[in-house]
């Protein structure tokens, strides 16, 4: 049996950009930005890095293929440098594969970094990649607006969900996110919102209006890793360490068949009931203290609610509706603001979600911080509901 990650890699140090139309600055720039952050975080010279993993989803807009734009940009010393991609899970892929490397014991000290420049594209949302040569002969031809749009409706029809009460549930989800993301100056949407005004937005696809949608963004965020009895001896206390990284990826199994209903999220159950099993939870209700999810639009945090098995089956609505996850609730989610006010630079959003999570757990979250943070759960989600990668990562104190 595999024995796991738990406990194996802390974090020795993590930065991120500020996110947002950063027209004032190049890719290289906002991973200067982050780089630097987490460099004087850990407190280390970049000759104590011993390798590297790049992260970035739109390689032709601007950022450049493979390893050598990171190391350039940085001026790493010679390392090898590593780029992985796996659609908006790429900077969870990047931590998964620095984490693994110093677990392993091939390198000592390691990054993950991942970055996106999209505001400079013109493009209203993201630039269209291509997803091979055969699938496009089977794949239904629609947007991201319209695959999580279905997931409502596939949702509010399983479960007999009243079409007013499920729009007032996603704009719960969408007026908490902007809420906390008022409070926090990396954000890019920082203004907060009313239930009203998501109710009369314009539609973007039934039933998503324009507040049940994320952005488009600019920015990079990265984390150094190491073993925790290297970080004791760099004077590091107060340790986060990973407790579970796991991936599920589609295999095509919900688009060619009809078992699958289109009301949940198949890979997300399965990798967040293997993340458990690993970071030994076993009630994940009781021991997640907060989460990150991949809230690309605000149904998808409603339905990943249920796919975590933090809400009943049918029940997330209901529990959206009572608070829940809001920043005072039992399971607070997005307290950074989320995607929903970051946006989405689909190589950073993986490492930035963890970057909120290593602040909560070190009590540095300034007027975000929450009371008694002991676990957190990350969901990182690539992809359209019938065909994804799915990336759960479970953080926490040492030892605890």
């Amino acid at each position: 049996m595999p024995q796991g990650i738990k406990d194996k890699v802390a974090i020795l140090g993590m930065g991120c950009s500020r996110f947002g139309e950063r027209w004032d600055a190049s890719p290289e720039d906002l991973m200067v930005e982050a780089y630097n952050e987490a460099m004087t975080d850990a407190g280390i010279t970049p000759e104590q890095l011993d390798a590297a993993w790049f992260s970035t989803h739109m390689e032709d807009v601007g950022t450049g293929r493979g390893g050598i734009p990171m190391g350039i940009a940085l001026r790493l010393p010679n390392i090898g440098v590593t780029r992985v991609e796996n659609f908006c899970a790429g900077g969870s892929e990047a931590v998964r594969a620095a984490v693994y490397g110093v677990a392993s014991g091939a390198c000592d000290i390691a990054i993950a970094l991942g970055v996106e420049k999209l505001k400079d594209t013109g493009y209203g949302g993201l630039p269209v990649a291509t997803v091979g040569t055969y699938i496009p002969q089977w794949y239904p031809a629609a947007v991201a607006p319209a695959n999580f749009a279905q997931l409502a409706a596939a949702y509010r029809a399983k479960h007999d969900v009243d079409k007013a009460t499920l729009k007032q549930a996603i704009s719960h989800v969408s007026v908490k996110s902007h809420a906390n993301g008022a409070k926090n100056p990396k954000a890019h949407l920082r203004k907060e919102i009313t239930i009203e005004q998501c109710l009369k937005a314009p539609k973007i696809a039934e039933p998503l209006g324009l507040f049940d949608c994320c952005g488009v963004s600019d920015g990079a965020a990265a984390v150094i890793v190491t073993r925790p009895e290297i970080a004791r001896e760099l004077g590091k206390t107060d340790l986060v360490s990973f407790k579970a990284l796991q991936l599920s990826v589609s295999n095509g199994w919900e688009m060619s068949g009809s078992e699958w209903d289109g009301s949940y999220v198949h890979t997300a159950r399965i990798a967040s009931k293997k993340a458990y099993e690993e970071a030994g939870i076993r009630n994940p209700r009781e021991e997640i203290s907060m989460t990150e999810v991949h809230d690309c639009f605000s149904i998808t945090e409603l339905v990943t609610m249920e796919d975590l098995g933090l809400s009943d089956e049918g029940q997330a609505y209901r529990d959206v509706l009572d608070g829940k996850f809001d920043a005072n609730g039992d399971i607070p989610c997005q307290i950074d603001g989320g995607l929903k006010c970051f946006g989405h630079p689909v190589g950073a959003s993986g490492i930035r979600m963890l970057y909120e999570m290593y602040l909560q757990l070190q009590g540095r979250a300034d007027e975000r911080q929450l009371s008694n943070v002991r676990t957190g759960l990350i969901h990182n989600l690539g992809g359209q509901p019938n065909q994804n990668v799915c990336s759960i990562s479970i953080v926490g104190r040492l030892g605890e």
